[in-house]
């Protein structure tokens, strides 16, 4: 059993989608969400594998990385996920989208260094994100204030639940240029 190969997502460059098959009977059901070989040219060999659980109304975000491409799954629930591409030699640059996971909508989302990158929880809900490099302390997690004006996401929540950290997020004009991807 395999599913589709990833496809472009054609909002920002670089990232993907997975059109998931689940397979199921009266004992519930399964389903295949990841394989290294969807994404031909991404080096996985320091793969790791995390899970975030999330009440509704809790948004996380928005992170990027440098040296890190996540792939998401959300196995429970729903989230509407936000996107923006801090990549100056983007085609793409400093564009957003929103794109909703879970519930009906089976599907894998590939999202490559430098595109910043959060979800909001609209239920109760389990995402589990593979990627391509060990967490190392925090020296590769940057971030940008999920109600950017510029980014301008329509997260789809009016008062979200946030980190300590995510409230301390700057804007997007106010990132220092050593965080900024190339």
């Amino acid at each position: 059993m395999t599913n589709s190969p990833a496809q472009p997502f054609v909002a920002i460059q670089g990232v993907m989608t997975v059109p998931l098959q689940a397979f199921g009977d009266e004992r519930g059901r399964f389903m295949e969400t990841f394989r290294k070989e969807w994404f031909p040219g991404v080096n996985w060999d320091r793969l790791q594998s995390n899970r975030s659980d999330s009440g509704a109304g809790v948004l996380r975000g928005l992170h990027y990385h440098f040296k890190q491409v996540d792939y998401w799954c959300v196995t429970r629930g729903r989230v509407r996920v936000g996107l923006v591409d801090l990549r100056r030699s983007s085609s793409t640059y400093l564009r957003s989208a929103v794109i909703d996971l879970g519930g009906e909508v089976l599907m894998g989302l590939f999202i490559p260094e430098g595109v910043a990158h959060g979800f909001a929880a609209h239920s109760d809900c389990t995402l589990i994100y593979v990627v391509n490099n060990y967490y190392d302390g925090g020296a590769d997690e940057f971030g940008v204030a999920w109600n950017d004006p510029q980014a301008n996401i329509d997260w789809g929540i009016s008062a979200p639940a946030l980190s300590g950290r995510d409230r301390k997020n700057p804007l997007i004009a106010d990132i220092p240029p050593e965080a900024q991807p190339q």
